[in-house]
C-alpha cells in the first residue's frame, strides 16, 4: 500500500506543476494527483504479471521443444521447477489479479511482450536461475526465495524495463523504487497455500482523505505560508530560495496547523527526507533550520493543537 511519504510527495510534485505551470485549476490538478497515484497501484499490479508472464513464457519453450523433430532428451524431458514454481503459480491463478487486470484493461506484456522475452533471458543467463533448477529441494520456502531474489536481482534492476515504464507514463519513474518495496514486502508475506490476494492502494480512509486534505489546504494557503517563511528567513530573498524547498516548507507548515495526529517531528523529519531526494544537498538542514523556528513560535503562539503524542 502507498506510504505517506510517498502521497506527500504526489502532492508536492502536483503543488509544483501548479506553480510552474502558473496554473490556477486546482480542481484540475487534483483529479490528476489522484489518478497518478491509482496509476501507482497499475504499476505494482504490472510488475507483479510479469512474474507470472515470464513463468508462462518458459511453459511455451518447453512444449514447443517438445514437438520438434529432432527433440533431444533435455527436450523431451525438460525441468521444469520453474514453471512449477508454487509462487509464481499462485500469482498466475489469483482472481484478484486476474479482476483487475481485465477492470482496467491493462494488457501491456500482450501487446508488449519483448520485455517479458528480455526480463526471461536475463534470468536464464543468470547463476541464480542455473542454481535454482539443480537444486533437488522440493519446498515452498525455496521457491518463494527464488521468487524474491528473482525480482530483486532480474526485475528490479533492468533498465530497459525502467525505461519502458517511462515511456508509459512520466510520473512512474519516481514510483518505482517504491513499488519494487512494495511488491517485495507482498511476496514477503504471502503464504504457502494461501490464495493471492493483491494487496489495497491505501491503508486506510484516513490515507486517502489525505492526499486532497494536504493538497488543497496547501495550495489554498500557500501565500500566507510563504510570508511566513519570508520572516523566518531574513537573510534570504524568496526568489533564492529552491521552488521544492519553498513547497516541501508549506507542506509541513500545513501539517503543522491542519492535522492534529501526526507529531511535529514526525512533518519534520519526513520533510527532510523527501528534500534529500528531490531538492539540493544543502536543502535538508535549511528546511529542518526553518520549520524547527517556525513550529516553536506556533506552538508557542498556540497555531499548533496536536493530540496524543503529537506534542513530542
Amino acid at each position: 500500500m502507498i506510504n505517506r511519504r510517498h502521497i506527500r510527495v504526489k502532492v508536492m510534485q502536483s503543488v509544483y506543476a501548479m506553480q510552474q505551470s502558473q496554473n490556477d485549476d486546482m480542481v484540475k490538478e487534483e483529479k490528476f494527483l489522484k489518478h497518478s497515484i491509482l496509476k501507482v497501484f497499475d504499476l505494482y499490479v504490472l510488475n507483479i504479471q510479469l512474474l507470472a508472464e515470464v513463468q508462462k513464457l518458459a511453459a511455451k519453450k518447453i512444449a514447443l521443444s517438445k514437438k520438434k523433430i529432432l527433440a533431444t532428451s533435455e527436450d523431451l524431458k525438460p525441468n521444469t521447477k520453474f514453471i512449477n514454481n508454487k509462487l509464481i503459480s499462485a500469482i498466475s491463478e489469483s482472481i484478484s489479479l486476474e479482476s483487475y487486470l481485465a477492470l482496467n484493461k491493462l494488457n501491456h506484456w500482450s501487446f508488449d511482450d519483448e520485455y517479458v522475452k528480455i526480463i526471461f533471458d536475463t534470468l536464464q543467463q543468470s547463476d541464480l536461475y542455473k542454481n535454482y533448477l539443480t537444486n533437488e529441494v522440493d519446498s515452498y520456502k525455496l521457491d518463494k526465495a527464488f521468487v524474491i531474489d528473482f525480482y530483486k536481482q532480474i526485475v528490479a534492476p533492468n533498465e530497459k524495463l525502467a525505461e519502458y515504464y517511462e515511456d508509459k507514463m512520466i510520473s512512474w519513474v519516481d514510483d518505482i523504487p517504491f513499488v519494487n518495496t512494495w511488491i517485495l514486502k507482498t511476496l514477503n508475506k504471502q503464504k504457502e497455500g494461501k490464495t493471492f490476494i493483491l494487496g489495497n492502494l491505501y491503508k486506510d480512509k484516513d490515507d486517502e482523505d489525505f492526499v486532497v486534505d494536504l493538497f488543497r489546504k496547501t495550495i489554498l494557503k500557500h501565500k500566507s505560508y510563504e510570508q511566513e517563511i519570508t520572516d523566518k528567513t531574513p537573510n534570504w530573498e524568496t526568489d533564492r530560495i529552491a521552488d521544492i524547498d519553498m513547497i516541501l516548507i508549506k507542506m509541513a507548515i500545513t501539517e503543522f496547523v491542519n492535522f492534529p495526529s501526526i507529531p511535529v517531528r514526525v512533518t519534520i523529519n519526513e520533510y527532510i527526507e523527501i528534500s534529500k531526494d528531490y531538492s539540493t544537498t544543502k536543502s535538508s538542514y535549511f528546511i529542518n533550520g526553518v520549520l524547527d523556528k517556525i513550529s516553536k513560535e506556533f506552538l508557542k503562539d498556540k497555531k499548533i493543537a496536536k493530540i496524543g503524542r503529537g506534542l513530542l
